[in-house]
């Protein structure tokens, strides 16, 4: 089983490394030379910029997930609450298999 999710972990890691460097240049600095373009047009470029960053934070929020998920695997943890250690249902890891708590766990601490 843990496995499929290694390679579904290791796919979806694969994906977001290459959205983050497509989207590196989004994320550059902006010229706010006023000679080469109008107030307006720089204001755009920062608010782009500043979705750009926000994108790339929740990406590396997500690789770091990923990478505690393949951890997990590694260390035959994977699947099992890192609260209560019950088993975390199948259905729930296929939906997010950087899951690492058991539906209950989750609820009781508001995740």
């Amino acid at each position: 089983m843990s496995e499929k999710f290694r390679t579904l972990l290791h796919q979806r890691k694969h994906e977001l490394l290459l959205l983050s460097g497509n989207a590196a240049e989004a994320r550059q600095a902006v010229e706010l030379d006023q000679q080469v373009m109008g107030r307006l047009s720089r204001q755009d470029a920062l608010q782009q910029q500043a979705m750009a960053n926000a994108q790339e934070a929740r990406r590396l929020t997500e690789i770091n997930r990923i990478d505690v998920a393949l951890q997990r695997i590694e260390e035959d943890e994977f699947g099992y609450c890192a609260e209560c250690g019950e088993a975390i249902a199948d259905q729930r890891l296929t939906i997010d298999p950087t899951a690492e708590l058991c539906v209950a766990c989750a609820q009781a601490s508001g995740r």
